[in-house]
């Protein structure tokens, strides 16, 4: 059958439309996205702006006509972290809900790091071991680890790079005292989860999923997009706190001039690689390996599964 999930982030609004049958790997068949940035569409107050969910139902109408053209049999419409902790949450759903019919399950923060961490897991296989996962949205960082396709841990960090950049690095370039004292929270906030995680012991593998770990992944040096899916592409701690600094002396621009990255997301490179760091040196990693899966094949699979599971027999009278 032909899926389609619907992610509307706090970033983007993307539409993934899938070829899927349970038992076999999903397969890309159309992606729809408009950069909508919810995160910092808030006001004072926290809420989403008039304007905001105005342009959010435009976008949400325009994926609905996408999937009827390209003959989506069922929708999976979701939302994450700008939705769910917007303090209007009730009202944009259900404005969401009146103006295009569509129901958005908001997934919790420990949701969101646990249907990742199964897509991590789907691809990856049983032999990669105990896997540490690390997904950086636009509004949160997701963190699971475990053995099983269900991790033994998962937590979801307010440190998503829209929100830590919209917040906390108003100027461009960044002020060097606003760096810092945004790597100190980020470290600070990140290193209240490490023994969570860290008594259930070393990962065999360590894999990040995200826009944000792809781009400083390649400017790191690694494969593009282009060669493929089944390319290993690997960051380095190394590589990446030698960035850093360099990503901290450039204006948006200049970071959109980078391989790799867009322009839509060149401004929130710098609070992304602060927090991708951080999150490589509190958990003791070096190197890790980026999956091309995250939440939204994460939301697919899942559904499949449950596709799957036959209905329990109805008993005889």
């Amino acid at each position: 059958m032909r899926l389609g999930v619907l992610d509307v982030g706090s970033n983007t609004v993307h539409l993934l439309v899938v070829d899927a049958h349970p038992g076999a790997r999903p397969l890309p068949a159309h992606s729809h996205k408009a950069e909508l940035r919810l995160a910092q569409l808030l006001d004072e107050s926290g809420a989403i702006d008039s304007v905001g969910v105005d342009k959010l139902i435009a976008v949400v109408q325009e994926a609905l006509e996408a999937a009827e053209d390209k003959g989506v049999e069922d929708l999976l419409p979701f939302a994450t972290s700008a939705v769910r902790e917007a303090s209007n949450a009730d009202d944009v759903l259900a404005r969401v809900r009146a103006e295009t019919g569509v129901e958005l399950q908001v997934l919790t923060g420990a949701e969101e790091a646990r249907l990742t961490f199964l897509a991590a897991r789907r691809w990856f296989g049983w032999s990669a071991g105990k896997l540490l996962v690390l997904d950086i949205g636009g509004g949160s960082l997701e963190i699971a680890y475990g053995i099983d396709e269900e991790p033994d841990a998962a937590a979801s960090l307010p440190l998503g790079a829209g929100r830590l950049t919209a917040g906390w690095l108003p100027n461009d370039p960044a002020d060097p005292e606003d760096i810092r004292a945004l790597r100190r929270h980020v470290r600070a906030q990140i290193a209240r989860t490490v023994g969570e995680f860290s008594r259930f012991g070393a990962p065999d593998h360590v894999v990040a999923t995200s826009k944000t770990f792809r781009q400083l992944a390649r400017i790191a040096g690694a494969a593009r997009s282009a060669d493929g899916l089944y390319v290993q592409r690997e960051l380095k701690r190394r590589s990446l706190e030698d960035w850093v600094p360099r990503l901290a002396a450039m204006t948006t621009a200049e970071r959109a001039e980078l391989p790799g990255v867009s322009d839509g997301r060149a401004n929130q490179l710098l609070a992304g690689a602060i927090v991708a760091a951080g999150a490589m040196d509190l958990f003791g990693v070096e190197t890790l390996e980026i999956c091309p899966w995250a939440l939204r094949e994460g939301v697919i699979l899942r559904t499949l599964d449950q596709m799957a599971t036959p209905e329990p027999p109805t008993p005889r009278p």
